[in-house]
């Protein structure tokens, strides 16, 4: 039977283990001395929840699927029916082909295609590397068609050091939150300054319900870490990521067990907003990394 994850490749380096899926060119799993830092997903079934998903070429939602460009009214499928919103992109069920492969590092790769609601040609490529400082992710698009695309990117891991989502310490150094509706689509941004959604100083989750956009963060560090054993995920944002998604999985059976972190260059709806979106010319590519890497232990 074909996986419907596609084909699996293993990356190892030091004490980190990785397995990468060509499907989506998903992370299925993410080790450190045998301990999960990823809640990933079994071999053998389709990836749940978008976890380990390359979100392009837009992270999150575009509310209505629905946007202005370049003079153009375009529609979006709508892969988010119940909110009627068009979700993570157009890359995390097909295929990528594997455009190298090593012990410790693979590219993948994929020609997408002009599309309904997307009429736009880019090559996509990512990059998983393992290294003595965790696993390096490289996102790039190379605009290949004859006219300026719209474009954000953006990646969806979801961490664990399990132990509930409530009894974890979090810092992100982000300056802004953006309030979001019951369909996921936020309104403009605000100071994180009084809120619950300010992590500057580390603090304990606890209660806060978590599916918000924090912003202004560039060359940031996001680290969550378990006090009671010590143990602690760092994840670094290279230049261009500006953004992060932070989502408690509270829908989830069982609830707030794992914390999704997503880096985005973008907040979600930026098709429709405009905020820190991407217009990528004819010819241009745009690259952007983050690290993932075990601490405390």
């Amino acid at each position: 039977m074909r996986d419907p994850a596609g084909q699996t490749l293993l990356l190892s380096h030091d004490t980190y283990r990785a397995e990468v899926v060509t499907v989506g060119a998903g992370l299925r799993t993410l080790t450190h001395d045998g301990v999960d830092l990823v809640a990933g997903y079994p071999a053998g079934t389709m990836c749940p929840q978008f976890r380990g998903w390359v979100l392009m070429p837009w992270p999150n939602r575009v509310g209505d699927g629905a946007y202005e460009f370049a003079g153009a009214s375009l529609q979006l499928p709508l892969s988010e029916v119940a909110r009627g919103n068009a979700l993570h992109g157009l890359v995390g069920f097909v295929p990528w082909t594997v455009a190298s492969y090593d012990e410790s590092r693979t590219t993948l790769r994929y020609e997408m295609p002009p599309q309904t609601g997307y009429p736009f040609s880019l090559d996509l490529t990512v990059t998983y590397e393992l290294g003595p400082d965790g696993l390096r992710v490289t996102l790039a698009a190379h605009n290949v068609g004859d006219g300026p695309a719209p474009y954000g990117t953006g990646h969806h891991p979801y961490f664990t050091l399990g132990r509930p989502v409530d009894d974890l310490v979090l810092t992100v150094p982000a300056t802004t939150y953006c309030p979001m509706d019951d369909r996921g689509l936020p309104s403009a941004a605000e100071p994180v300054a009084g809120t619950p959604y300010d992590f500057r100083t580390p603090r304990a989750v606890g209660d806060t319900v978590l599916d918000h956009p924090l912003g202004g963060l560039t060359d940031s560090v996001v680290s969550v870490v378990d006090p009671q054993s010590g143990r602690g995920i760092e994840l670094t944002l290279g230049d261009g990521f500006d953004w992060v998604h932070l989502f408690s999985c509270d829908p989830h059976d069982p609830p707030r067990q794992a914390l999704a972190i997503e880096p985005m260059t973008c907040p979600p709806d930026a098709f429709r907003t405009g905020v820190d979106l991407l217009v990528l010319q004819p010819g241009e590519t745009h690259e952007v990394s983050f690290t993932v890497a075990a601490t405390g232990s």
